[in-house]
């Protein structure tokens, strides 16, 4: 049986291998089709006890397709690669933060 390497877990999908484009542009355009707006946000540290990230421009209330999203993505990839990126969504129903995802770990190999 083989048994994951060592390290600390985040959240959502984090016990997966790190996520290709196309797989966070499937995960984008779920977001977006469930009516959740988008919106990406930054943090050097991954500490669980560490709620507060900084968010990378405003929310994406006018996203359509998840290149856009990916796109804004790859530019907060390529600003701070040393820092955790996540995507989250939010439901302007419940007018909460639904779902996040992590898209970028520092020190981890891209597929």
């Amino acid at each position: 049986m083989q048994t994951l390497p060592k390290e600390r877990r985040y959240e959502t999908l984090s016990y997966l291998p790190p996520l290709s484009d196309a797989q966070i542009t499937r995960q984008i355009e779920y977001s977006l089709k469930q009516g959740f707006y988008p919106a990406i946000e930054f943090n050097e540290n991954s500490d669980p006890a560490v709620h507060y990230w900084t968010l990378w421009k405003l929310p994406m209330f006018n996203a359509k397709t998840p290149q856009e999203v990916l796109s804004e993505v790859q530019a907060c990839r390529s600003s701070y690669p040393g820092s955790y990126i996540r995507v989250v969504g939010f439901d302007n129903i419940k007018q909460c933060q639904v779902l996040s995802f992590i898209v970028h770990k520092p020190n981890t190999p891209r597929y």
